[in-house]
């Protein structure tokens, strides 16, 4: 257990490194985000960082499995999902893959993760286990698909997208490490590792994005790894949904604005909570330092109240998406571009 800690700061400056080499070859490539009127940076800059974070994880997880720390099943359900995701997002980085391609592939990662982790376990709401059977697996595919779109759809300004991955898997690890599941603890931590390293690159103002594969990659990922840990303690998917109720909350309530308006949601727009708050602010860094705090300062310690049964998970979700809820409504998330710049 105590030589897989030296896999940390392997993974932080493996992909520290690596994140380094894309850059250059990105800039070789002419791989480079421009600048438009739906953006919400103003300088131009490469992109397909996110590939180091992918690379560095998905060489570090045979090595737990061969270590016997974590199940093979586990380690071919991310590998398989997470590569297939990221490999998609790289190809959609150098080009264009039609949404409804991007779609079938995203689907069919999600079919092979919950294959191997058994699909979605079940659920406990207020002290009661419900076993959906398989509706339950159907909403599970779902959740893993819309976790790695809205993952893709957050990632709109400087280091929000580490920033979230980072508290929310050391925040997991955290409350894991205080039910004593400490072997569990590994792959959130590692992952953690991993995106800190890319994260040296992309805090504002970014001198990389991370591009659809690592948003994928990680979207996909961290879905899978809350339907893992309701595997193994119903409390615990709870727990993943409260950490990462900030993306939940603002994507699915833009997502939800925008259908009801009739636009086409696949196509780019900057109507996003926090795209309205770093215009209104003007700069990315105090967005992106608001969602750590929020993360530590809120979304964590109520995690960790369900995580130790002082609270239940549906009592936890709702405080915990209750301000949430108020700041994205407050900010006109999803609301048309134009009323938008009207009232900012």
């Amino acid at each position: 257990m105590d030589a897989v800690f030296w896999l940390l700061p392997l993974l932080f400056s493996a992909s520290f490194l690596l994140t380094w080499v894309l850059r250059r070859y990105a800039l070789h490539r002419d791989l480079i985000d421009i600048p438009n009127f739906r953006s919400s940076h103003t300088m131009p800059t490469p992109r397909g960082g996110g590939v180091a974070i992918v690379t560095s994880v998905l060489a570090a997880l045979p090595v737990l499995a061969w270590l016997a720390l974590i199940p093979w099943a586990v380690m071919w359900g991310l590998w398989g999902a997470g590569c297939g995701v990221a490999v998609i997002g790289f190809l959609d980085d150098h080009g264009h893959i039609p949404a409804r391609w991007r779609l079938l592939g995203h689907f069919m990662a999600a079919v092979w993760v919950l294959f191997w982790l058994g699909g979605l376990p079940p659920l406990e709401l207020f002290g009661l286990a419900l076993d959906l059977g398989w509706s339950g697996h159907a909403l599970a595919a779902i959740w893993l698909v819309w976790q790695l779109n809205l993952y893709n759809f957050m990632d709109g300004v400087d280091g929000i997208a580490s920033i979230e991955a980072l508290t929310v898997c050391l925040g997991a690890a955290a409350i894991y490490a205080f039910l004593g599941y400490s072997v569990d603890m590994l792959v959130p931590v590692l992952l953690a590792a991993a995106v800190a390293g890319f994260l040296m690159w992309n805090l504002p103002p970014a001198r990389i994005f991370m591009g659809d594969a690592g948003s994928g990659f990680l979207g996909v990922t961290i879905g899978a790894l809350s339907i893992q840990a309701g595997w193994l303690a119903p409390q615990l998917l709870w727990c993943w949904l409260i950490l990462l109720g900030v993306f939940i909350v603002d994507a699915t309530w833009t997502l939800i604005r925008r259908l009801l308006r009739g636009v086409k949601v696949y196509e780019a727009h900057r109507s996003h909570a926090y795209q309205i708050a770093s215009r209104r602010l003007g700069a990315h860094l105090p967005v992106t330092l608001g969602v750590l705090a929020v993360n530590v300062l809120w979304l964590f310690p109520i995690a960790l109240a369900v995580g130790l049964n002082w609270l239940d998970g549906t009592v936890g979700l709702a405080i915990a998406y209750a301000p949430l809820v108020w700041a994205v409504v407050r900010l006109k998330a999803g609301q048309p571009e134009n009323l938008l710049s009207n009232a900012g």
